[in-house]
């Protein structure tokens, strides 16, 4: 049976993000506002302890980065290690999984050098073009 446009657009309505994008929940999970710092950081210097990481993340506060290495640990992106000496040492490395997102961030890292000035420059027409009055 050949489904028509019409029947496409009104199924598409009841689909989930998750059938409609399948890469949604991983963009949800890598792409949140602090997890690539905390992830590239891990990739590029090993393991870190809080400290380091804070330092080397200098704007994000101690309550976001205990609940997003948390988040990671639980999505099984980093491993926290807990030394018990006194005092208590923690550190958190990247695990086998989080290291396999490292060909994605090469590859985004490679568009952003190709493609971030374009996306500036359309940014600066855009909004030179909206702040002329209509009709010129």
């Amino acid at each position: 049976m050949v489904e028509t446009a019409d029947a496409r657009r009104a199924h598409a309505a009841f689909v989930q993000p998750e059938q409609a994008c399948p890469i949604a929940p991983v963009l949800d999970i890598v792409f949140s506002r602090w997890t690539t710092p905390i992830l590239w950081t891990l990739n590029e210097y090993g393991r870190q302890r809080f400290m380091e990481l804070q330092r080397t993340i200098a704007t994000i506060t101690p309550k976001v980065l205990t609940q997003r290495l948390r988040q990671l640990e639980r999505d099984g992106l980093i491993v926290r290690t807990y030394h018990p000496e006194v005092p208590p040492r923690v550190e958190y490395e990247i695990s086998d999984l989080g290291r396999s997102l490292a060909p994605l961030f090469a590859t985004l890292s490679e568009w952003v050098e190709g493609n971030l000035a374009k996306v500036e420059q359309a940014r600066q027409e855009f909004d030179a073009a909206e702040q002329r009055p209509a009709g010129r």
